[in-house]
């Protein structure tokens, strides 16, 4: 994990060697105070040498104007640094998510990816300035003090030194108990993040339904887990520190002690031993700052770490020897297949699917609920991958698993009952289907889609920002867009699942124009639970407990008298 690590400085490695050296630099001018320190006490004041004394100060201001300088220096370009990897690994991130499978987002919340987006990775940028410089400049100070001390009193040095391993002890001690703090402390904060994003997103839902004081009590039961979490990392981190503190305190007063029976003793004098008071802080103060820094290690390793989970999980990926497909006809074949959400390949959803759907046909896939057909659209476009013996799906013969998915999936098109909707204007969802598209292509696909005059009502037109998921639109005018945003990409193959289910007869029957003429020349693909909008399709597969129950055309399953024609006159007595 540290050479992974390691690795995020390469691109920025002059500024991160400039800001290595100005923080070394500032260091060694912290020696500056004690040496001139010394000088004074033993040289310039005993011989009265008055000009030396106002030219040592005059020297040790300008050396502190220069460490103002390469103080500024360090914070900023130093967090920089810091920052730049921070982007870096937020970038691969999220491009690392874009390649995930489906069933990962099925397993984790939002709100708990982007507290790894943003907060964990934050801690990492402040490892990544910090950590470095922390390191060396305290090491340097470490080692130059204790030869400046030893110049000093070689004993007293000892003395103090001797206090060092009964410190790295204690540290070593409390550090794993803070990082299991820590990392549970990040995990809590996660699921706060994860409710939060739900019950913002569901506050129309939550207000229709009075639930306020609902969605308080789940939310109180996250936000408890991060008290108990934080009460337990700051408990750690207050035996760390207290202890530690105790060791510096022990420092101290083994220096007074010491340093005054070596004084009443003769071994030392006075100036010798003013000297060793003032010039001990060059020793302590970075054992103190590394001591502190701790903390920041447990947060940005603990943070490094959730980022290398999600990194390491396997993206979607291409077989091989993976193919193109071009040239899309749209002929459409499941051969034996079957389909289980579990890794273990248990409770099957579909159980020995077979359908063909010939190149422009139109198929319905109508049932009960739960029965699988939403599932055999999500297998088509790959968003689930077909395991080893689980069947085979084709188009226009080629095993989809042999040819890329971006291929694949350039060239079906989806509408879904659930219209999600970027946040920004009608044109950049329009687009989304072809980012390259012109204005003029645009507008033709909002005029097949019957959406283009309802945008002309609009003061900004297509400029129009439509909110957070649409949230200022109709569920019509949502649907359309997205038809629109299918025109322009333009798929050989198209995917209908309950498109028009959620709409009143009004707008089904704008949305059904829209859609008949989408589905013009495209292989196609219906799911529905309204029969009346699949009795003009090519055939119908009843689909039921993860099998094809009855197969045929709208008039052939009611002369059949089974589970179509039942579930028909059922609705047809509801309508």
């Amino acid at each position: 994990m540290v050479k992974r690590f390691l690795s995020y400085y390469r691109p920025h490695l002059r500024l991160f060697t400039a800001d290595m050296a100005a923080s070394v630099t500032i260091s060694l001018i912290g020696m500056v105070y004690p040496l001139m320190t010394n000088r004074l006490l033993n040289d310039y004041i005993p011989h009265r040498a008055y000009r030396s004394i106002i030219l040592a100060g005059l020297g040790v201001l300008a050396v502190y104007f220069i460490r103002m300088l390469l103080r500024y220096f360090v914070q900023y370009q130093g967090h920089m640094v810091g920052t730049y990897m921070q982007a870096q690994m937020r970038r691969e991130l999220f491009a690392h998510l874009q390649r995930l499978p489906f069933s990962f987002f099925d397993d984790h919340e939002t709100g708990a990816i982007m507290t790894r987006m943003t907060n964990d990775l934050f801690e990492v940028s402040e490892l990544a300035h910090h950590g470095p410089e922390n390191l060396l400049t305290c090491s340097v100070m470490i080692l130059l003090s204790f030869c400046y001390l030893c110049t000093i009193d070689i004993y007293l040095t000892l003395i103090i030194f001797a206090c060092v391993p009964l410190l790295m002890a204690v540290s070593l001690h409390y550090r794993r108990k803070m990082r299991d703090a820590f990392a549970e402390r990040r995990k809590s904060n996660a699921v706060i993040n994860a409710d939060l994003e739900s019950a913002i997103s569901g506050i129309r839902v939550t207000k229709a339904y009075t639930n306020a004081e609902r969605e308080q009590d789940k939310f109180e039961v996250g936000n408890q887990r991060y008290i108990d979490a934080c009460a337990h990392s700051y408990s750690a981190m207050g035996k760390f520190h207290s202890s530690s503190s105790f060791i510096t305190d022990v420092f101290n007063v083994a220096i007074l002690m010491a340093g005054g029976l070596f004084l009443y003793a003769g071994r030392i004098n006075f100036g010798e031993y003013s000297t060793f008071i003032v010039s001990v802080s060059l020793f302590l103060t970075p054992v103190q700052t590394l001591i502190s820094f701790m903390e920041q290690w447990q947060n940005g390793a603990t943070g490094f770490r959730r980022f290398i989970e999600i990194m390491e999980i396997s993206p979607e990926q291409n077989a091989p020897d993976a193919q193109p497909l071009t040239d899309v006809k749209g002929q459409i074949e499941l051969r034996d297949v079957c389909f289980s959400y579990t890794e273990n390949g248990e409770n099957h959803t579909l159980d020995h699917i077979s359908l063909t759907i010939p190149q422009g046909g139109k198929i319905a896939l109508v049932g009960p609920s739960g029965g699988g057909k939403t599932t055999i659209c999500h297998l088509i476009p790959r968003f689930y991958p077909l395991r080893e013996g689980e069947g085979t799906i084709l188009i226009d013969g080629h095993d989809i698993r042999d040819v890329t998915m971006t291929s694949l999936r350039q060239n079906i098109g989806i509408v879904q009952q659930d219209v999600f909707l970027f946040a920004g204007s009608i044109r950049e969802n329009i687009r989304y289907g072809n980012p390259d598209a012109s204005e003029e292509q645009i507008i033709a696909a909002a005029r097949k889609a019957n959406l283009h005059e309802f945008v002309l009502s609009l003061p900004n037109g297509y400029d129009t920002e439509i909110g957070e998921r649409g949230v200022r639109l109709s569920g019509g005018q949502k649907q359309r867009i997205s038809i629109a945003r299918v025109f322009l990409k333009d798929p050989a193959i198209l995917i209908l699942d309950e498109a028009t289910s959620a709409l009143d007869n009004a707008t089904e029957l704008l949305i059904q124009q829209a859609l008949d003429e989408l589905c013009e020349g495209r292989t196609t693909l219906i799911v529905a639970h309204r029969l009346s909008t699949v009795r003009n399709a090519d055939k119908i597969a009843v689909i039921t407990q993860g099998r094809i129950a009855e197969y045929g055309t709208h008039a052939e399953l009611i002369a059949r008298d089974g589970l179509y024609r039942e579930l028909y006159e059922l609705q047809f007595r509801e309508e």
